[in-house]
């Protein structure tokens, strides 16, 4: 009771982690794997935000390009000549998943910036069915492509032969951990900026502090913008490196 009284006589009464509460579209009851949710709407958000970039920002196709059109072709060329680099050739075959993979974190990310918006992606739920659905197809393609001898992943044929079984543990725990690293880094970078935010965002009601709380909220959340791009930059390169391990196993 004291420490609400303190609250409310300071004005501070505010919840950093209430902003990513699911909770659903219509009525107060529980959520179900059924239910509409705010999860369900912004989902349905990045979709339509993808769209209207690649297919109909990109139908005109001009030759002088309308900045909706010049954006998506930056974003296409990004991701092409970094599957290209990466991967190989024989990686862009898949270009079409890891560009939609890039597209659908790019866009989560900054959608999630928006005023009253709920932020996908910083929940385990979504970036772990991301990661695992990029963990379960890398190794498929890698069974696929070399059979057993996808196997030599793990061993590492330049180390000296006593150590390589040792190399070949760390290396098994290493690969299984990757879905875990790959979906935590993402979810992590998000509730902890929009936090932040949201801290400084509460002190602005003392007016003491109000004019540095204001500051800080500008700069923090130009700050997130570039998270939010480097963000889904980074979960396709590290995909993309998952992806030439599996065509190219040995070490």
């Amino acid at each position: 009771m004291a420490t609400e009284a303190h609250g409310e006589a300071t004005g501070l009464s505010f919840h950093p982690m209430d902003q990513f509460i699911v909770r659903p579209l219509f009525g107060d009851g529980p959520v179900h794997w059924y239910t509409p949710s705010n999860v369900t709407l912004w989902l349905f958000a990045i979709i339509l935000a993808t769209l209207a970039l690649l297919v109909l920002g990109t139908r005109g196709r001009g030759i002088v390009p309308t900045r909706t059109q010049s954006i998506a072709e930056l974003s296409y060329g990004l991701v092409h000549k970094m599957v290209g680099d990466i991967a190989g050739k024989d990686g862009l075959k898949y270009f079409p998943y890891i560009m939609t993979l890039f597209m659908f974190v790019l866009f989560a990310n900054f959608l999630g910036l928006l005023p009253l918006a709920f932020t996908v992606t910083s929940h385990i739920a979504v970036t772990g069915v991301l990661a695992l659905a990029v963990f379960l197809s890398v190794t498929a393609i890698g069974f696929i492509k070399n059979g057993a001898h996808f196997l030599d992943l793990f061993w590492v044929r330049s180390a000296p032969l006593a150590i390589r079984p040792v190399l070949a543990v760390i290396e098994v725990i290493s690969y299984f951990v990757r879905p875990v690293s790959h979906s935590i880094r993402l979810a992590g970078n998000m509730i902890a900026g929009h936090a932040v935010i949201k801290v400084f965002a509460g002190f602005a009601a003392i007016a003491a502090v109000a004019p540095i709380s204001i500051i800080a909220v500008v700069g923090m959340y130009a700050f997130e913008i570039l998270v939010a791009f480097i963000q889904a930059y980074v979960f396709t390169i590290l995909t993309c490196v998952y992806l030439k391990d599996a065509l190219h196993p040995s070490h």
